[in-house]
């Protein structure tokens, strides 16, 4: 494991799974609660390391239901707590989430997406975007993002526990299969030298400081119309919220014919092939989606407006392209799917389907 310090800045060249580690100290996490599952296991591994010089807890739970719950009653007693998994984990952790979407409870998740469904491989995949999305039985009121490379990684793992304690939504940081095993640089730094505050965190229930008012969080109601109320409150509030967090990266999309649309890791491969089509003097746009929840809709309605084609690229099958569709209705723009469910897509593999057209 890297030896780094966090004080100032430093080069290092680490796995993602390290990286998520060092964020969530530099962040300033107290614990993190958590069950084997391949590829995000040295998540966990790493942080045991940690632990014992910064002060850190660790837990390891019977299973990711546990895992999930012990996060919320973390946070519920006013601790920075998250939790890591993938995969069919990430599958038992959607009832804990929708717990923290009634409860308003500042949960992170860290998932490195494998391929799916059920078992299948412990590699790669991004098919886990609908599950994370949308996987609770409600209405999906949560912030994902979406990475791309390690320093984002570790940028948008600090973000993650701002934006979760600020709001009371339940955030994800939504990796995957590559990002978490292979290595690459990024310079890691101390947040609050950079100016970033730090959201503190606080009991949610069992504050005995004088003259605080008793909380009383409920995920269980008694009547429809009372379900209602609280239902329509938080999607409110999440719209409140949405303008304030949605993030996206857009280039050359103004003069575009053709734009690319990506996310996570395969938007490395689409930025290759904008670059060099770009180079070659083709009139391609670059469009990837930071934030997968809220998704950046207006942004994506502008950067297309010019444009006659979408080539939409994902390790999945549609996942992606049921958000832009759902995002861009009514739109009369052509789509094209490049859809390679749990399987890496290249630079070359992209500039040949925009070829095709």
């Amino acid at each position: 494991m890297a030896e780094v310090s966090l004080k100032g800045e430093q080069r290092v060249f680490m796995t993602g799974n390290e990286v998520v580690a060092w964020a969530a100290v530099a962040a300033k996490v107290d614990i993190i609660y958590g069950y084997p599952i391949t590829p995000q296991n040295e998540i966990m591994h790493y942080w045991t390391r940690l632990a014992p010089k910064y002060g850190k807890k660790f837990l390891q739970t019977e299973d990711e239901i546990s895992a999930g719950f012990a996060t919320l009653g973390g946070v519920i007693a006013g601790r920075k707590a998250f939790t890591a998994s993938a995969g069919p984990g990430n599958v038992l952790m959607q009832e804990s989430a929708s717990m923290a979407e009634m409860m308003r409870l500042p949960i992170v998740y860290v998932i490195q997406q494998r391929g799916g469904p059920s078992t299948a491989t412990v590699i790669y995949a991004q098919q886990e975007v609908t599950l994370t999305t949308f996987g609770g039985n409600g209405e999906g009121h949560r912030v994902v993002y979406s990475t791309a490379t390690h320093q984002e990684i570790f940028d948008y793992t600090i973000k993650a526990f701002n934006v979760a304690w600020t709001y009371r939504f339940p955030t994800f940081i939504l990796g995957d299969g590559y990002q978490a095993k292979m290595r690459e640089p990024l310079t890691m730094y101390d947040p609050e030298a950079r100016g970033i505050k730090l959201v503190k965190p606080e009991p949610i229930l069992g504050d005995t400081t004088p003259g605080k008012q008793f909380k009383h969080i409920r995920n269980t109601y008694n009547t429809e119309d009372e379900l209602y109320d609280v239902v329509m409150s938080n999607q409110r509030d999440w719209e409140a919220m949405a303008p304030e967090v949605i993030e996206w990266d857009e280039q050359g999309c103004e003069d575009a014919d053709v734009i690319l649309l990506t996310h996570g890791i395969v938007s490395r491969a689409a930025k290759g092939a904008y670059d060099q089509l770009r180079r070659e003097g083709k009139k391609v746009g670059f469009f990837r989606p930071i934030t997968l929840r809220p998704f950046p809709d207006e942004q994506l309605k502008k950067a297309i407006k010019n444009a006659g084609r979408l080539l939409i690229a994902e390790s999945a099958y549609g996942q992606l392209l049921k958000l832009v569709q759902n995002s861009l209705y009514g739109s009369t723009i052509e789509i094209v799917p490049m859809l390679r469910p749990g399987v890496g897509i290249t630079t070359e593999e992209i500039i040949a389907e925009y070829k095709k057209l």
